[in-house]
């Protein structure tokens, strides 16, 4: 980068180089997204003036919504020195440069920006220069390989080409890989999010032929691709797995049509969760513990189950599978037996909610939990 231009533009190891790329990322960055941002409140507030007065941000207000938009300048100081990162965001005609003022438009940004606060987060590679670039259509030569969970957002699936007109009318906000898994990423936001099934699937096909097929099939040829849906509260997991939800489109959620469909609040409950989704080893230990006193499971069992407590099948659903959770459920009512689901403290009331008086319900302490997880002698 030219010495001239060092002093202007935050490095992205700071909060304030972070809010600038996240914001060029996302279009507008909504300010009631900053406090879940890692810093001080004093220092994020602190910051985002200094951001103002040297004319790299500026706030926008319309229909109740306030926002953070890059200015001219900001634009132009990091299409100069970082061109290949965040031309694709915030030149030409893309979605997340030409900023509308429409309500809808508007909040198809919005959506976007919170997945990204909440998989930046959970440890998620999120920033163009932290991830391999799998949806080029320039791929450079060898095969390329996932080794650390990463989330491309919906922008850069479209950089396949002609082929990403396939998926035109998804509510997919984008796509995170993990070393193991494939799963398309929603936000259904405060309200019940209106699903196009045809769009979805042809999603799952677009990705089944580009990446399990193609790119990566070396890593990804037999893996059963699954989904993630972000929400405003627990309490939209009651709707979307209702009747109300089914009037939407939402029962391919339930269907089958992805092997998993995990729900998560957009709050930092989800974020923790997330990581869990992500690392296969730590949710290994968290079931470790949940088993102790408990039998071993039978897997050819009719009703599903992670371990046994005498007769009674006992699932881990802490991350809120909803097709495994509704299947749980039913197996027992039609079976006329009783079981036990163990769940974060969060999720309890939701989850009570959704299962029918064959489901006890047994409590993970939340905070006990993310105490236990980040203060370990390795996390710190």
């Amino acid at each position: 980068m030219p010495d001239s231009c060092r002093h202007e533009l935050p490095g992205f190891d700071t909060f304030p180089g972070l809010l600038l790329a996240l914001t060029a990322l996302s279009g507008e960055f909504p300010v009631s997204q900053v406090s879940r941002l890692p810093a001080s409140g004093s220092y994020k507030e602190y910051a985002i003036k200094l951001l103002k007065r040297d004319g790299l941000l500026r706030t926008f207000y319309r229909d109740g919504l306030r926002c953070l938009r890059l200015t001219a300048k900001a634009k132009h100081l990091l299409i100069d020195n970082w061109p290949c990162e965040f031309s694709p965001y915030i030149t030409g005609d893309a979605e997340t440069n030409r900023l509308k003022s429409e309500l809808t438009r508007r909040l198809r940004l919005w959506r976007m920006a919170e997945v990204l606060v909440s998989v930046y987060n959970a440890g998620i590679s999120v920033l163009p220069w932290e991830k391999e670039p799998i949806f080029s259509p320039d791929l450079p030569a060898g095969q390329m390989l996932i080794d650390r969970p990463s989330y491309f957002s919906s922008r850069e699936v479209k950089g396949l080409g002609q082929q990403a007109v396939k998926i035109r009318g998804s509510r997919s906000t984008g796509v995170l890989l993990t070393p193991n898994d494939i799963l398309a990423v929603y936000n259904t936001g405060p309200g019940i999010m209106r699903w196009e099934y045809k769009a979805e699937m042809r999603l799952k096909a677009l990705l089944e032929m580009e990446l399990c097929q193609g790119r990566l099939s070396a890593q990804y040829s037999r893996t059963n691709q699954s989904a993630v849906v972000f929400a405003s509260d627990m309490e939209q997991m009651t709707g979307i797995m209702s009747s109300e939800g089914a009037k939407a489109g939402s029962r391919f959620v339930l269907d089958g049509s992805f092997e998993h469909f995990y729900f998560l609040p957009l709050d930092r409950h989800g974020d923790v969760v997330l990581q869990l989704i992500c690392d296969t080893e730590r949710r290994a230990v968290l079931d470790g513990i949940l088993s102790h006193g408990l039998s071993p499971p039978l897997p050819h069992w009719g009703i599903e189950n992670d371990a046994m407590d005498g007769g009674r099948p006992v699932i881990f659903a802490y991350t809120c599978d909803m097709p495994r959770i509704y299947g749980f459920n039913t197996a027992l009512e039609l079976s006329g037996r009783s079981g036990t689901l163990y769940c974060f403290d969060f999720q309890e009331k939701a989850l009570r909610r959704v299962c029918g008086q064959n489901v006890s319900i047994s409590c993970i302490d939340f905070e006990a939990y993310e105490r236990s997880v980040f203060l370990s002698p390795d996390k710190r």
